[in-house]
């Protein structure tokens, strides 16, 4: 089977845009993040989006930037980390491309998780870790899990495109 879009999946500070950013190199594909488009688009911080309009307000957003880039081929998509976990959207990327959640431990985000606002969800440790657990139930939907601790982004690109290869994907 060939795929011709990768999907990034995963808890908020995972790693999706940077590993995006490798895979795009590696593949020489164009690479989209759906936050970034946001932000472009609206030309705020999601942190703002969130604080004026709210988390629904913003998801219908990210619906919409999501069919920006369904007609997208030979492309890697950063979600953000709420993404899939929307019935809706996790439908629309498993029918658009391969889906491939980038696994890593409570631990390991929160300590990349700076509590200075720019990741509204991330204010309140314990919630935090609550929407952590609620959520893996979702990613683990995903078509490819990889599990990535604190690998380099570079070493998780690599382990995405072993994984595609090892489930009988192929990039083209």
């Amino acid at each position: 089977m060939t795929t011709d879009k990768i999907y990034l999946v995963g808890f908020m500070a995972a790693g999706k845009t940077t590993v995006a950013a490798h895979l795009g190199r590696l593949l020489d594909w164009r690479v989209e993040d759906i936050d970034l488009l946001i932000e472009a688009r609206e030309r705020r911080t999601i942190a703002d989006i969130f604080a004026k309009q709210g988390e629904a307000w913003f998801r219908a957003r990210e619906r919409e930037m999501l069919a920006l880039v369904s007609p997208m081929r030979h492309v890697i998509v950063a979600t953000g980390g709420g993404t899939f976990a929307d019935q809706e959207n996790r439908a629309a990327m498993q029918r658009d491309g391969v889906t491939v959640w980038l696994d890593v431990p409570l631990e390991h985000l929160l300590a990349r998780v700076p509590l200075d606002g720019r990741r509204p969800l991330a204010a309140n440790r314990a919630a935090f870790a609550e929407l952590y657990a609620a959520r893996q139930q979702s990613y683990a939907l995903a078509d490819i899990r990889v599990a990535c601790g604190d690998a380099p982004a570079a070493e998780i690109a690599d382990r995405v495109l072993d994984a595609l290869r090892a489930s009988g994907r192929r990039t083209g």
